[in-house]
């Protein structure tokens, strides 16, 4: 008989602990069912989005120039200068370097110019600078400084940009080794 209570106690302790654990299991359940249900579902053309997003990425790395001739671009440079009717000089070149952004490796030329002119001129030459050719010119940064002041003679304003350009190109291509072609 006692052996027999001892069973049953053991049986029924069991029994209440597995009950505790299915109640804070049908409580996790319950939790998890109701945050699901909460999320939206896909859109049925997501797989179609995502390809027409990752060939939409490829078109604008493939849009990139090669690299420029680096003589035509800072003579592109100060003629524009020169058809503004700004003075581009002096000007400071780096050699092209390959850098890394967002994983994808691009082929920079920098440049630093100091553009001295009048305001609105020296506006029309950054603004033709950032929307001309090539469209992978970026002014990085520009510090402006006024150089006269208006007279009673003159009311223009002449003012010095200095401007840190970059201009990215696709990165050299590269043999099976890693190495420049």
């Amino acid at each position: 008989m006692l052996v027999l209570l001892v069973v049953y106690y053991l049986m029924v302790t069991d029994f209440l602990k597995q009950r505790r654990e299915n109640k804070a299991l049908a409580s996790q359940i319950a939790e998890t069912t109701q945050i699901l249900a909460e999320i939206p579902l896909s859109p049925a053309d997501l797989e179609q989005r995502l390809s027409a997003a990752r060939s939409d990425f490829e078109a604008t790395q493939n849009s990139f120039p090669d690299r420029l001739n680096t003589t035509r671009l800072i003579n592109a440079i100060l003629k524009l200068a020169d058809d503004v009717g700004v003075k581009a000089i002096p000007m400071v070149t780096q050699p092209w370097t390959v850098e890394s952004l967002s994983d994808h490796n691009y082929s920079v030329f920098r440049l630093s110019v100091t553009a001295t002119g009048e305001f609105t001129k020296l506006v029309s030459f950054i603004n033709q600078l950032e929307t001309g050719e090539p469209q992978t010119l970026v002014i990085e940064s520009s510090l402006v400084d006024r150089v006269t002041e208006p007279t009673e003679e003159e009311d223009t304003i002449r003012v010095e940009a200095k401007l840190e350009i970059a201009v990215y190109a696709r990165p050299p291509a590269v043999d099976e080794k890693g190495k420049p072609e």
